[in-house]
């Protein structure tokens, strides 16, 4: 590949993946690591100063952003500023901004799957940071690709398949949601679409804009609870849980968590060619991934 990348957010589980997935296509990053542990609006500017990349790929944040149930809010204000920063260096250097958001910025309220031009209007503070986000990368930044992603499934205890695992560990019942439903998206399949765009960048096709990715088959997270304790006993043959249904509004997280977060993903596929893969088979390969992560902490 002849351009540059610049690949922030290199240690989470979905820079691991795109590590991973672009080593097989002879794809390289530079992945640099800040020197004070979370990228802020200076070092970035040190950064790509120095670096002049074609592509940078904003993954500094991608914890708090996917990974975690639950974010102190208090945390997206610099986030945003160090959004807005980046968003100008790439402007500056005329180099592409490719930044991740997340069905969030979706109310939920909307029975049947959001496409890219569906109004957004986020619930919850996460969603409502990571929509801010976008408007300032496209009012910055024209050579940008915003890529919105479904439910992502990596190996993290703090992600949506450790804390079923952990809950199923403990013991007792697990009430999940039977009518909140989302497009459960593995790291690895999020890794090989962001692989596709890239080579599509490659080939110099000028393809800026909003896209949406989730896995193949919408899904409740009953449903996805359901497939993960079913998979997990060949790990872990103790593994005996039961899945209780209840409506979306008897969670607490009600209030703030879209009920309807299926994105329509037609125009990623006729844009770059890339298919939704089922979000079932990719399941053995996250579990492996979690319990020799598990096992190795141990």
């Amino acid at each position: 590949m002849r351009l540059r990348l610049v690949l922030l957010g290199a240690g989470n589980a979905l820079g691991q993946a795109l590590i991973r997935h672009g080593a097989e296509c002879d794809i390289s990053f530079l992945a640099p690591r800040p020197e004070q542990g979370v990228w802020t609006p200076a070092s970035l500017t040190e950064l790509i100063d120095d670096v002049r990349p074609d592509v940078v790929i904003n993954l500094a944040y991608y914890f708090d952003w996917f990974q975690l149930g639950r974010v102190v809010s208090d945390k997206f204000a610099p986030q945003e500023q160090a959004v807005q920063r980046l968003a100008q260096l790439c402007k500056h250097y005329q180099c592409v901004l490719l930044q991740p958001s997340s069905y969030r910025v979706f109310d939920g309220y909307r029975a049947t799957a959001y496409n890219e031009q569906h109004e957004c209007n986020p619930l919850s503070p996460r969603g409502q940071a990571l929509l801010r986000m976008e408007q300032s990368v496209r009012a910055i930044c024209s050579k940008h690709i915003i890529l919105r992603f479904g439910w992502l499934l990596d190996d993290s205890l703090e992600g949506m398949l450790g804390r079923v695992l952990q809950r199923a560990q403990a013991g007792g019942t697990m009430e999940m949601a039977d009518d909140r439903r989302g497009n459960p998206t593995p790291v690895e399949d999020a890794a090989r679409v962001i692989i596709a765009i890239l080579k599509q960048l490659d080939c110099t096709a000028p393809l800026w804009g909003t896209y949406q990715y989730g896995g193949q088959e919408a899904a409740t997270t009953l449903a996805v609870a359901e497939a993960i304790l079913y998979e997990a006993k060949a790990w872990d043959s103790s593994i005996s849980q039961e899945v209780i249904p209840r409506p979306h509004a008897h969670f607490e997280d009600a209030a703030i968590e879209p009920q309807h977060g299926v994105l329509d993903c037609k125009k990623i596929t006729h844009t770059f060619g890339v298919k939704p893969r089922a979000w079932r088979t990719g399941m053995a390969e996250l579990l492996d991934s979690y319990y020799r992560k598990l096992n190795g902490a141990k």
